[in-house]
Order: C-alpha cells, then structure tokens, then sequence
C-alpha cells in the first residue's frame, strides 16, 4: 500500500509541476496578448493554445486535488452516519468514481486514436490536436489511481497502520 501512495504522490506531483507550467505560459501568453493587441493587433491561434493548456492544466490537476482532498465535498448528512456507515459509503463512491473516470479515460483514448488516424488539426495553427486528448485521458487515468489507493484505504482502514 505504501508503494502504491508513493507512485500515486510522485506522480500526481509531476503532473502539477507539467500543469504549472502550462498555466505560466497560458498567463504569459494572454497579457501578452493583451498588450500587443493595443500595438499592432492579437496573436494568432491565442485562443486555440489558451484552450489546449487550459486541458492540460485541468486535467493534470484531477489526480492531485484527489490525493490532497482539495475537492469539495458536501458531508452534511455523511457526516451524522455512523463510522461504519460513512466507510461503507467512501468505498462505494471512490469505486463507482474509478468506474466512471476509467470509462471517461478509454473514451478519451479511443477519441484521440481516432483524431490521429483522420490527421484532425486546429482551425488557426494547424495544430494536431490528439496528444492534447491523449493527455486528458492520462490525466483521468492518474485520478483514478488517486481514487483507487483511496478506495484500498476505506477498504482495508485499520490495518497495516492506515487510517
């Protein structure tokens, strides 16, 4: 288990740093926009690479707001079950919850196999658009890591010193 919540930290940190990066240039890319729209007119494809790292960033954050609990969550009623009850109710959601993300990421695959095979582009750049999917898709792969090692914790709560 240990193995298993270090793989899952590790990676869901790489994946903010790659994500904080994609903010920082989307930041840099529309003030620089915005300035230079005042001198000689927009940046070209603006809007597609704002929206391309924008994907990127939303979805290399999934797996990471998982694992630290930044969700919100609205417990109002979980809160007055019984300890056993609010166990048996966090196994059931992060089950159906990596259902769920597992089909969204095989979709998603399947989108961009086919994105890549018709050679699809981005209206203004030209740009190929399937990796930018394919990387959608492993970020909901990663958040159905984070939602997996949560769903062994509620499974297995008390044992191996885990809580």
């Amino acid at each position: 288990m240990n193995t298993l919540i270090k793989l899952n930290k590790f990676l869901n940190k790489v994946l903010t740093l790659i994500g904080g990066v994609f903010l920082l240039g989307m930041i840099t890319l529309t003030c620089a926009n915005i300035f230079i729209r005042k001198i000689i007119g927009p940046i070209p494809g603006s809007f597609e690479l704002t929206a391309f790292a924008s994907a990127i960033v939303a979805a290399f954050a999934l797996g990471y707001t998982q694992f630290s609990k930044g969700h919100i969550a609205v417990s109002i009623l979980v809160d007055r079950y019984p300890k056993a009850l609010r166990r048996f109710t966090d196994i059931i959601n992060y089950g159906v919850c990596c259902i769920l993300f597992s089909i969204a990421g095989w979709y998603l695959v399947q989108k961009a196999l086919i994105l890549k095979s018709t050679g699809e582009l981005s209206e203004t750049l030209l740009i190929i658009y399937y990796p930018f999917v394919f990387a959608v898709a492993f970020g909901c792969f990663i958040l159905v890591l984070a939602l997996f090692t949560d769903f062994l914790k509620a499974l297995f709560v008390g044992k191996e010193g885990e809580a």
